[in-house]
Order: C-alpha cells, then structure tokens, then sequence
C-alpha cells in the first residue's frame, strides 16, 4: 500500500513523500495531495522518491499532470531521491528534459531553499 503526507518545509515549500509503487492504483493519491498543498497556499513542492520502489507509465503520468497544475499556479514541482528504475524511466522518456531532479532533499534545500544573501 502506498501512503502520501504533505510536510511543509516553509510556507512557500511542501515535500510529498510517496511510499511503495506508484502506479495506476495509487496516482490519483499523488494528484490529490500537490492539489491539497496548492490549496493551503504551497507554490512549489518537492515529490521525494526516497521510498518509492516503482513507477510505471501511469504514475509518471501522474507526475506530470502534478507539474501541470503546480505551473499553471504559478509554482513548480520538483523530485528527488529517485531510483535506478525512475532514473531509467525518466530518460526513456525525456521527462528528465522538464522535472528538475536533485539527489536528495539536502541537496534540494540548499540549492531551493536557502537563498544565499548578496
């Protein structure tokens, strides 16, 4: 089973943590939670692969249509944490062209998040 949760890492910033396989089962859960953080005011959102297994065709589907709307409100969606599979996928179908895709959330928060001071 796959479980999704919404952490607010500022209030401009959300991370969606997906858990198991993102597939046609569960990529409606993904859509409805970049919905819910859109609603509470979230402009940008960090999809974390940390604990994803798998992705099909499907929940890459998901994905874009995630980035879609995070764009049409005037933010974005970013990913990370992506495995070997995920890699692969994203290649195979040059959605790693439009995703911008960090190592990790460290890597996310320094290059993202904290804004260096001029």
């Amino acid at each position: 089973m796959t479980t999704y949760g919404v952490k607010s890492m500022n209030p401009n910033f959300a991370v969606i943590k997906p858990v198991g396989i993102l597939d046609g089962t569960q990529k409606d859960s993904l859509i409805d939670e970049v919905n819910e953080a859109m609603k509470a005011g979230v402009s940008d959102i960090l999809v974390d692969f940390g604990e994803v297994s798998f992705m099909d065709s499907s929940g890459l589907g998901a994905l874009v249509g995630a980035l879609k709307s995070a764009r049409a409100s005037g933010g974005d969606l970013y990913v990370c944490s992506v495995n070997e599979q995920i890699r692969i996928l994203f290649e195979l179908t040059s959605a790693n062209r439009f995703f911008k895709v960090f190592r990790d959330q460290e890597e996310f928060n320094q290059k993202m998040v904290t804004q260096p001071t001029v």
